[in-house]
């Protein structure tokens, strides 16, 4: 699978946060797409800006919910992934990887820019995010 070239708009936005957020943050944006890309049935990612941060929705199928890349007030130094704060997906993403994670509230996964990225755990919740309004009950799809 291909990545997309990172648009200018997603670029600038990145461009303010630090080296190594940023870093993470594109990191993370490739595993995006890869997990899309495995997940093959959800339609292609539309990549936006959504409160000036990269967000990654699933227009086409509305099979997920929006994902936002950024950082969280209390760990501006780290890399967060947002999901929407109506949503049970941080809560399960608790149950589940607490010891990969630190969170906020119920609407972030917040991840050191300077520790090894939890890639397995990480994929499971974007796979869960891109296809959270189809799962029945909620839970994850592996």
């Amino acid at each position: 699978m291909t990545v997309p070239p990172v648009p200018d708009l997603i670029s600038n936005a990145l461009a303010r946060y630090p080296e190594p957020v940023r870093a993470r943050l594109l990191e993370v944006r490739m595993l995006i797409y890869t997990v899309a890309a495995e997940i093959g049935d959800i339609g292609p990612l539309t990549e936006t800006l959504k409160w000036g941060e990269p967000a990654y929705l699933t227009e086409a199928s509305r099979s997920g919910t929006t994902i936002r890349l950024g950082t969280i007030k209390r760990w501006p130094d780290d890399s967060a992934v947002l999901f929407n704060c109506k949503t049970s997906l941080v809560d399960m993403f608790r149950t589940v990887f607490a010891a990969d994670f630190t969170f906020e509230g119920n609407r972030a996964l917040v991840i050191p820019a300077h520790r090894a990225l939890p890639r397995a755990p990480l994929m499971v919740c974007l796979s869960t995010a891109l296809t959270y309004h189809r799962q029945k009950g909620g839970g994850f799809r592996k």
